[in-house]
Parts: C-alpha cells; structure tokens; sequence
C-alpha cells in the first residue's frame, strides 16, 4: 500500500543530516528530471525580481529566494518533519511512533512539485517551489506529467498488486495523474448537510487528510484491497465509502 498526499508551501528551516542526494530518493528513474529543476530553481534565485514573480512571493515571504539559492547545499531532514501547515500539523509526525516512522519510509510518499513523489523519510532540504509556480521556459505539468505518472504505474504494477490511496490535492494531480487502475483510488474528504446535501471541503479538508493519514501510519496495517481499507475506516473512527469510479469519500462533520 503506497498512500501519496501533497506538500506544503510552509517548511522548517535547518536539518542535521547531508545535502540532498537525489539518487538516494524513492523513485531514482525521476533524478534526472529533478536535476534539471534544482539547477533552475537554484540559478534563478540569482534574480531577486525574476524570483517573485515566478513564485509568487509577498513582501514577507524574500527570504524564500535564500532558501532555493543554498537548496543543493543546505542540511536536510525527512520529508514528513520539513512540512508544516494545517495537514502536517494534523499529521504530527515528529510524535508518531518509531514503528509508525519506519511504516512512513515503506508506504508514505509526498508529490513535491520540486522533487516529484518522494518517500516519507526521505531528506530534503527547505526550498519553495508551488504546483502553480511559473519557471521561465520550464512549465511544471510538462516538465513533471508523463515521468511521475510512469513512476506512479510502476508503483502500481510492480506485482505485490499494491494499493495506492491518492490525497493529493487537484493542482498536484496535474504534475503526474496516477491514471486508472483497480487498486487506485482518489480520496475526497466532503461533508453532509442536514438535508443529505454532499459537498466537498477546502481549508478543512487539509486537516482531515492530515488526520486520515496519521491514524493509517499508526495503525501500520498493509491494505492489499479497497475492501479492507473501508473496513477498517470505521474501527478508526472514519466514516470512508465509495463514491464514483476509482474514488473514495472521507465523510467528516459539517463546519461551522
């Protein structure tokens, strides 16, 4: 079982371990196509202005454009401990477990629009760089599309029949679509009015995917099948059903 969530633009600074290694992340067929973007994102930093407006920085967010200069050779730390945000914050990983650790090397991957999907512990350094983001002649979605989308069908096909459970968000789809398959499923968290009215989450969402996938890590259990996932959902306190083909809804209470 792979689960994939997306990243966040937020990031602990510092690290203690060594440079980025690129041939050392999950998926090392990608590490040609992720050497092409720290050399751009590393020598773009080198035009302040080019920098904003590429990445869409506010007056309080210029320290950014250190952080990509020194990314190839800043410390890194696992990818789950340099995240924050609302969906990291739900997930605190840096309280999780060490055997609920080790399940995050095996079975977590984050889809970073700098890095492509990587693994859970895998050591990255703090950059910016957004799905959005506008590099002069290096769109991401052509950059990115076909290469993870192949990774992600490797993943799938790799004969273990592994079941992949897709969090990320619409706009880190766009980088590498995991495409149809029996055992992908693409999870929407959505929440129910008084009326039976379904509709999907925004800003809540965030926390609700951070949660989920917290409670998947501690549980530590290897889901083959759909079936055993929906399950157990609700022996964790998750109400998860299916919904159209190829997706899943994470049913959370209504906000106010």
């Amino acid at each position: 079982m792979f689960v994939l969530i997306p990243p966040s633009e937020t990031k602990r600074s510092g690290g203690v371990f060594m440079p980025l290694a690129l041939e050392a992340l999950a998926f090392p067929a990608l590490a040609a196509r992720r050497r092409v973007l720290t050399n751009a994102l590393t020598a773009l930093a080198a035009d302040a202005d080019a920098t904003v407006r590429a990445l869409k920085l506010g007056r309080t967010q210029l320290a950014e454009i250190d952080r990509n200069a020194a990314l190839l050779t800043s410390p890194t730390t696992p990818v789950i401990d340099r995240y924050t945000g609302v969906l990291y914050d739900a997930l605190d990983a840096q309280s999780l477990s060490p055997d609920a650790r080790a399940f995050a090397g095996r079975h977590l991957l984050v889809h970073s629009a700098l890095l492509g999907p990587v693994g859970g512990l895998d050591l990255v350094p703090a950059y910016r760089l957004s799905h959005d983001s506008r590099l002069p002649g290096l769109p991401l979605k052509k950059h990115w599309a076909a290469d993870v989308s192949a990774a992600l069908e490797a993943s799938a096909d790799d004969g273990s029949g592994a079941l992949l459970l897709d969090l990320r968000s619409e706009g880190y789809v766009s980088l590498g679509p995991a495409g149809a398959h029996p055992h992908r499923f693409f999870l929407r968290v959505v929440t129910e009015s008084a009326d039976g009215r379904t509709r999907a989450l925004n800003h809540f969402n965030k926390k609700a995917k951070g949660e989920f996938t917290r409670a998947l890590l501690q549980n530590g259990q290897t889901f083959r099948t759909v079936h055993e996932l929906l399950a157990w959902a609700p022996t964790a306190g998750f109400t998860l059903r299916p919904s159209v083909a190829g997706e899943l809804e994470l049913v959370v209470a209504p906000h106010p």
